[in-house]
């Protein structure tokens, strides 16, 4: 694994040790953050707040900042995974640009007092309804700032029904992966 593109285009990322983790492939990666670059209208990342749920490797949250994020917030509630994020954040230097918890990303509460985020990834294990239940999370706890963008990779079978407060701009599929963007408040 490895950061696929910005200032640490090439630097590799330390993989989970077991397969409780699944982190998203290099491939999927870069796909979405063409997507959010050129595809997405009026989304900027350079500067961006970013939130990264289900965060495992960290891998989403990293490539952002190699991209221009100002900021990411990792949200998982897997010391291993947690460890994993700290490690790959240190590995480049960017300890002090991330911030780690541990929380259920499913169930996170109000978000105040800190300020919303631009952007939001939710990378779930597959199949268990979790992404869902995170994106609801996301609005009903104040996470997003208005026209957010929010990020949810699912298993290609999954349904996922919508959501309100949020508006699904487009889908991608990627082998067993769907990827789907949604923006905030429309």
């Amino acid at each position: 694994m490895r950061i696929v593109g910005g200032k640490f285009r090439n630097h590799s990322i330390a993989p989970p040790s077991g397969s409780a983790t699944r982190p998203t492939s290099d491939r999927v990666r870069e796909s979405i953050f063409n997507i959010l670059a050129h595809g997405i209208e009026g989304f900027e990342l350079e500067g961006a707040r970013v939130l990264d749920l289900f965060a495992g490797t960290g891998a989403l949250g990293l490539e952002a900042i190699s991209r221009g994020a100002r900021f990411c917030q990792f949200v998982d509630d897997s010391a291993e995974a947690r460890g994993l994020v700290r490690k790959n954040a240190d590995a480049l230097g960017i300890i002090g640009l991330v911030k780690i918890w541990r929380r259920d990303a499913a169930d996170l509460g109000p978000c105040a007092p800190q300020p919303a985020f631009d952007l939001a990834f939710a990378d779930p294990p597959y199949g268990k309804g979790l992404g869902e239940k995170a994106l609801i999370a996301l609005v009903k706890g104040q996470w997003l700032n208005p026209k957010a963008i929010v990020v949810l990779e699912e298993a290609l079978k999954a349904e996922v029904p919508d959501v309100p407060g949020l508006t699904l701009l487009d889908r991608r599929d990627y082998g067993d992966t769907q990827v789907r963007f949604y923006r905030n408040g429309m």
